[in-house]
């Protein structure tokens, strides 16, 4: 790095590395430091470079046919020269001074304006327009504070929805920008999920979740990246039918053919377990899946799992509990008390269950399956006169009132639970 004078001003003069050679026409630059003091000098020039450096990889990355990567290099560039980026349309309204000043800031080169710094200086470069996919791609960043504490199996049931909703909307209507969506889409979209209920194929609830997903990812986009749209997405959900419940396990059921001996000696020895275990606690089977050995406690005065958020994300704040152990569950617990993992980050508990109960003939009736065991549990509860607060913070359901104190002792909610136990 050498720093010569010229005409009582000091210079950086440097040679221009290889990899930026296709984006600068000169051997050697000569920066100045505006500055005829040899020390302040010094102080300026790494600086000096380190902004040469930083201009060059802007017009490097701008050097590019993917219309993202040029407009935000060319802000970046324009920024680096002192300037906000505005299209030209703006830049031409500028006070007279300001255009000027814009002006003087372009590089010149072999006594020609660099082409890149014109661009982003004069605001010469599109910026790219936001399509459907593109919002999609966009809105993960954008909603990533609602993924926080998420476990890789929740997380990509989070997104598949959202990535359904775009596919389905594209295949309807296109991919459009989202500035082009029209009331007329939106109602054509619409009018392809009401000939897929009228047909049986789907339900009111699916269009709706599609509906809602897809508004969902083009308002936060919209809104987050300040676009200021008047997105035409109102009036369009479906009026749903009464919503279908699983019905729960009859105590008889549970007790005569889930309990049976060998009856679930088919079925994998962990997501057995967890079946068992849900019996007398009702827990998710998510939150079954998930738990260890810090949250697992047998060596206690009331043995019990703690439902916590440990690599994932619980359905509310209501679902933070501690459940007691007793019966069947907490056998199946004192045989798996490190927990379950082959099924810890897994999507297939459910699946798996499931498709055994049903080849096994150990499902109720066609519309039972292995979350009814939860269903069961409440209605247990209710039926042994268990008291709301006591069954809804078992359960990890909000309370309708206000919450005072803290709650029964776990020894006194094993008291209660061991009255229904299996």
């Amino acid at each position: 790095m050498a720093l010569l004078k010229r005409n009582q001003v000091f210079y950086l003069r440097r040679r221009v590395p290889r990899r930026y050679q296709p984006v600068e026409q000169r051997a050697v630059v000569w920066i100045s430091l505006h500055t005829d003091s040899e020390t302040f000098a010094k102080n300026k020039a790494e600086r000096a470079w380190a902004q040469m450096v930083e201009a060059w990889e802007a017009r490097l990355a701008g050097d590019t046919d993917d219309a993202d990567a040029r407009y935000e290099a060319a802000r970046e560039l324009a920024r680096l020269r002192g300037f906000r980026y505005l299209d030209i349309d703006r830049v031409s309204r500028l006070p007279t001074p300001e255009l000027i000043d814009r002006i003087d800031a372009v590089s010149v080169s072999a006594d020609r304006p660099e082409k890149a710094e014109v661009a982003a200086i004069l605001g010469t470069v599109p910026e790219p327009q936001i399509t459907v996919s593109k919002a999609l791609a966009l809105y993960w960043d954008l909603a990533r504070d609602k993924t926080f504490g998420k476990s890789a199996d929740q997380l990509r049931r989070w997104r598949n929805p959202r990535i359904k909703a775009v596919r389905n909307f594209i295949a309807t209507v296109g991919d459009k920008p989202i500035d082009a969506i029209t009331r007329d889409d939106m109602l054509d979209f619409r009018q392809m999920w009401l000939e897929r209920i009228e047909t049986g194929e789907v339900t009111a609830n699916s269009a709706n979740k599609d509906l809602l997903h897809l508004g969902g990812v083009l308002k936060t986009v919209n809104t987050l990246k300040r676009l200021g749209l008047a997105l035409p997405l109102g009036e369009l959900s479906f009026r749903e039918g009464e919503a279908r419940t699983r019905p729960p396990f009859s105590v008889d059921w549970i007790k005569t053919r889930l309990m049976a001996p060998d009856a679930l000696n088919g079925l994998n020895a962990e997501a057995r377990g967890i079946l068992l275990g849900m019996i007398n606690t009702g827990y998710r089977p998510s939150e079954g899946a998930a738990l260890t050995a810090e949250t697992i406690r047998l060596d206690t005065e009331v043995p019990h799992i703690s439902i916590e958020p440990e690599g994932r994300q619980l359905k509310s704040q209501y679902a933070r509990r501690v459940i007691p152990l007793t019966g069947v569950s907490l056998e199946a617990f004192q045989a798996f008390p490190d927990g379950f993992p082959r099924y810890k980050d897994s999507a297939s508990l459910s699946a798996t269950v499931n498709k055994y109960l049903r080849g096994n003939g150990l499902l109720e009736t066609p519309e039972h399956s292995f979350y009814s065991l939860r269903h069961s549990f409440e209605d247990r509860m209710l039926a042994a006169g268990i008291d709301d607060r006591i069954r809804r913070d078992v359960f990890g359901h909000r309370l309708d009132r206000e919450r005072y104190g803290a709650g029964a002792s776990l020894l006194h909610v094993r008291e209660l639970l061991e009255r229904l136990a299996l």
